[in-house]
């Protein structure tokens, strides 16, 4: 049996289960502390009977800065997924599920418009996943992963930066049919 709980800042040393997967991100200790200090509610664990951590959600509720306010890229106040991750002997459990949908029970309370999440175009089983869940591709964002920073030779993989309304956008004014159409780049996204 599973349970789900806010995470604590000791739950780091057991994340080993979760971030052995390839494709999950792993950051280093401030990042977690900066999410459990502003966004408590946002960063939400599942642990095992015995007390293993088998999956996690960390988020935000944000907006652009106002400087980016008239921008085509500006964006409204609005939930993000950072992170979300299930350990594989706990997958096909509905743990990913039940963890996005208290991260979007958190961001409709905060009145955001939208939750977003970044993913990589490759990850046919998180796309399938997020779709499921009501989420559809907004905009492609290029060369988003990868370390072509520090190899200017190598290109990064192109994410999907996808979108689920929340009840205040109702008329779905910030997401779009066609999205896989429309190409952004990094520098573009904040």
């Amino acid at each position: 049996m599973a349970s789900f709980r806010r995470f604590r800042p000791d739950d780091i040393n057991r994340f080993a289960k979760c971030n052995l997967d390839p494709l999950t991100e792993t950051y280093d200790l401030d990042f977690y502390l900066q999410y459990h200090a502003k966004w408590p509610s946002l960063f939400q664990v599942c642990q095992d009977q015995r007390g293993n951590i088998i999956g996690y959600i960390m988020g935000k509720v944000e907006s652009s800065p106002d400087a980016y306010k008239f921008s085509e890229h500006y964006l409204p106040w609005h939930g993000h997924i950072t992170a979300l991750t299930v350990a594989p002997e706990a997958r096909k459990m509905g743990i990913g599920k039940m963890l996005t949908e208290q991260l979007e029970t958190a961001a409709d309370e905060q009145d955001a418009w939208f939750v977003d999440l970044f993913v990589r175009r490759s990850n046919e089983r998180a796309i399938r996943f997020y779709k499921n869940m009501g989420y559809s591709v907004y905009r492609v964002v290029k060369d988003y992963y990868g370390d072509h920073a520090t190899d200017p030779t190598r290109s990064g993989e192109d994410a999907y930066d996808m979108r689920k309304p929340m009840r205040r956008d109702k008329d779905h004014r910030h997401i779009r049919d066609d999205g896989e159409e429309h190409e952004v780049y990094p520098e573009d996204v904040w």
